[in-house]
């Protein structure tokens, strides 16, 4: 991550602006990606009795299915906690890992890199400290999406923030 801080810029806005890239980004792929995501809780969750065909069979038969079923945007479901994720886990672990490889590497001339180990520690510390705080949104996100295959009056979810309760 080659992020160079502004002239004059303070260490909290530095900190901040690479959190706001990171999730950024990782929003934009969480949009792109969720409707596999979606299909993949769907895969894993069904059941099927022995001796009967799946409902649901392969990457594009389930997206067809879904789709022609529940139309287009029942892909999207778990789309709002699957940002929050990103934004959280992401924004956290890619945006705090100059700012924490810095402090374990301490200042270094123009031109010097960090090591590898002093790389991946840093990369494990942001990680682990972003997936500590994230977690539950991944446990929201996949309950939003498993509840998507029910009849709305039986799913135990409004909305992300009912789930969080």
């Amino acid at each position: 991550m080659q992020t160079k801080r502004r002239e004059g810029e303070s260490d909290a806005m530095f900190m901040l602006r690479n959190i706001q890239y990171a999730a950024i980004a990782c929003c934009i792929a969480e949009v792109a990606t969720i409707p596999i995501d979606s299909v993949k809780v769907r895969l894993q969750l069904q059941k099927t009795p022995e001796g009967e065909v799946p409902r649901y069979n392969g990457l594009l038969g389930t997206m067809a299915k879904v789709t022609a079923e529940e139309g287009p945007f029942a892909l999207f479901k778990g789309l709002v906690p699957g940002l929050q994720r990103q934004v959280v886990f992401n924004g956290l672990s890619i945006g705090l890992y100059v700012p924490i490889r810095d402090l374990i590497t301490g200042p270094m001339a123009p031109g010097e890199n960090p090591s590898l180990l002093q790389k991946i520690t840093a990369g494990i510390a942001t990680g682990a400290f972003g997936i500590t705080i994230a977690n539950p949104t991944d446990v929201v996100k996949v309950r939003m999406q498993a509840q998507a295959r029910l009849p709305e009056a039986e799913r135990p979810y409004t909305n992300s923030v009912d789930c969080y309760r």
